[in-house]
């Protein structure tokens, strides 16, 4: 077997002479030994990947509905989906809030409004939206079943 030097693999790698180097101290690099101060590396050695590299996985508008939902995050998509889908739906069915009270229940779950006379079932259904909009993230890739609707 032919073995190279630190300077041969660096430049075969694309790093430097030290990462090559760190990365043998660390036993990462296989069949690499030591004589005296000299680094032999196996000529088909595989660089290793980096410790901290990232993970390459896609991200979807679900893994950040779920990420902002959990975390409370404000003014993020799960803010605005909630106010927005709660709003329109609840005008779907007659509500008389507005886009401003819906938001102000959903930030502060307290109405919050002074001088002006609101319907209690508003204000419950819009409570009730932002529920079932949860429950749509927290089952998205679930099973459609009976109990679920």
């Amino acid at each position: 077997m032919r073995y190279l030097s630190v300077a041969e693999i660096a430049k075969k790698w694309d790093v430097s002479e030290r990462s090559v180097r760190n990365y043998c101290a660390q036993g990462r690099v296989n069949g690499a030994f030591l004589t005296g101060k000299t680094w032999n590396i196996p000529e088909n050695a595989e660089k290793p990947e980096r410790a901290n590299k990232r993970k390459e996985e896609p991200i979807t508008l679900l893994d950040i509905l779920k990420e902002q939902k959990v975390s409370k995050y404000s003014g993020g998509i799960y803010h605005k989906t909630q106010i927005d889908l709660t709003y329109n739906s609840n005008h779907m069915e007659g509500s008389c809030l507005t886009h401003d009270q819906t938001r102000c229940i959903f930030e502060t779950n307290t109405i919050g409004i002074e001088k002006e006379v609101l319907n209690v079932d508003d204000v419950i259904e819009t409570a009730n939206h932002f529920h079932c909009i949860d429950i749509i993230i927290d089952h998205a890739k679930a099973a459609l079943t009976e109990k679920l609707i």
